[in-house]
């Protein structure tokens, strides 16, 4: 699916940055429905953890497939069930899980500003006060081929006396964080439009797309054309 949906995926940073039996909570943008698949993708490949990530109730019954890599459903219009969730993601940390959390609560344009957390994510750290913070941000673009590419940066660690900080300052701690992570990783992405991205690794092999094939359909033709002389 992604091979024929996206140009390229790259990223740059390290996912494992704390020990396995650390509990580590990821934090990302949430921008397009394929975010979950491409972040299953990295993980694959770049931790050696175990990954969860909490997922919208509605969402994970129209697509119960996400079940089977790693997510759990969170109902946000039952506080009882929303915070029964909550629990058991801080049991997945304290397990040394590494869990992955939407903050903005739901599917918001890239370019949204304020990202706007949700206090949830402070709700998590007050029950799991050891637990590193990873911010993670995600950006679409489209360039100069027809598919679109997609690029992960991975921050440095956060690490807080989350307990002392308290729910609400925890949650706009983080969202200034990853704000500003993600508009730097912004800059990066416009600098590198013509596809040459430094510090960025592939991976996806690319995936051709419709204008590349008729590039290369032409150079054939014009290869052809002149060993006939015309």
């Amino acid at each position: 699916m992604l091979k024929r949906h996206f140009h390229a995926v790259s990223m740059r940073g390290e996912l494992d940055q704390v020990p396995a039996d650390r509990p580590l909570l990821l934090i990302m943008n949430h921008s397009c429905w394929w975010d979950g698949l491409l972040v299953y993708h990295m993980i694959r490949s770049e931790s050696q953890r175990r990954h969860y990530m909490m997922m919208d109730e509605r969402q994970m019954k129209r697509y119960a497939f996400f079940r089977r890599i790693g997510a759990f459903s969170v109902n946000k219009e039952n506080l009882r069930e929303m915070a029964a969730s909550l629990r058991y993601a801080a049991g997945l940390l304290r397990s040394g899980g590494a869990v992955w959390l939407f903050p903005q609560g739901d599917i918001f344009h890239l370019e949204s500003r304020p990202l706007q957390f949700q206090t949830g994510i402070g709700y998590l750290l007050e029950r799991c006060p050891d637990a590193a913070v990873l911010p993670v941000s995600l950006y679409y673009t489209m360039g100069l081929h027809q598919k679109a590419s997609a690029t992960f940066s991975i921050g440095s660690r956060i690490e807080d006396d989350w307990r002392a900080l308290g729910r609400k300052e925890a949650a706009m701690l983080l969202e200034r964080k990853l704000e500003e992570q993600l508009d730097e990783h912004r800059l990066a992405v416009i600098a590198g439009a013509d596809g040459e991205r430094d510090g960025f690794r592939p991976l996806l092999a690319t995936g051709r797309s419709v204008n590349e094939t008729f590039d290369q359909m032409k150079g054939r033709a014009a290869r052809w054309k002149s060993f006939f002389g015309r």
